[in-house]
């Protein structure tokens, strides 16, 4: 039996009691488990994670390592932090499938993972230059997206504003992920009286996708 080893990842400060999104994610995850006793399932909270962002010493780290510098020469600074991106990128790069779990703020993600999503696009590693462009490497993966929102933005005068889901899909999409399922648990806010029919309706179609992941 060929087993699969799952990224689950999620950026909300919040517990799984006070979010949307991570309760949507808990469903999928317990429905999955009992399918898939099997799997390898890791749990990345990129809010209990080091996750560094690209700055000046990773980007001077990078010049270094690229003209023949020893790794060990670099500052300590240097070294914590293009190891940091190293390790999530080769995380990243040897599980089968993924779940981001996200809240929608400010029509975007939480820049944790926006911090996250740079240390997974890294030429050579998850995608290459080529001659007519750049080209993902990491296909036959799947990947889901859950994401919360307070207002309805699938569809209607607001869904230009969405900036969430749509820029999770395009950074798959670029690193060779197509197999993409999405489950929007959203117009909590815009429509209080309906939060929890919005709810159980999620994690009915969280568990359904779950059947089939």
């Amino acid at each position: 039996m060929n087993m699969s080893k799952i990224l689950y990842i999620t950026s909300n400060p919040k517990s799984v009691e006070q979010s949307y999104s991570l309760t949507v994610g808990e469903a999928f995850l317990e429905e999955y488990k009992k399918l898939n006793p099997n799997d390898e399932i890791i749990n990345l909270d990129l809010y209990k994670t080091y996750v560094p962002y690209i700055d000046e010493d990773v980007f001077n780290a990078w010049g270094k390592l690229s003209q023949g510098t020893d790794f060990n020469s670099l500052s300590e600074e240097e070294k914590k932090k293009v190891s940091g991106i190293d390790k999530l990128t080769d995380q990243f790069i040897d599980a089968d499938k993924y779940v981001f779990v996200t809240p929608l703020w400010n029509f975007g993600f939480p820049p944790i993972m926006k911090a996250y999503i740079d240390t997974i696009c890294i030429a050579k590693k998850t995608f290459k230059y080529t001659e007519n462009g750049p080209v993902g490497l990491l296909h036959g993966r799947k990947a889901l997206h859950i994401q919360a929102s307070g207002s309805v933005f699938s569809e209607g005068d607001y869904s230009q504003f969405e900036h969430g889901n749509s820029h999770m899909k395009t950074i798959l999409n670029f690193v060779g992920i197509t197999d993409i399922e999405t489950i929007l648990v959203e117009g909590i806010a815009q429509m209080p009286d309906k939060a929890e029919e919005i709810k159980n309706n999620s994690i009915l179609k969280a568990k359904e996708v779950a059947s089939r992941f």
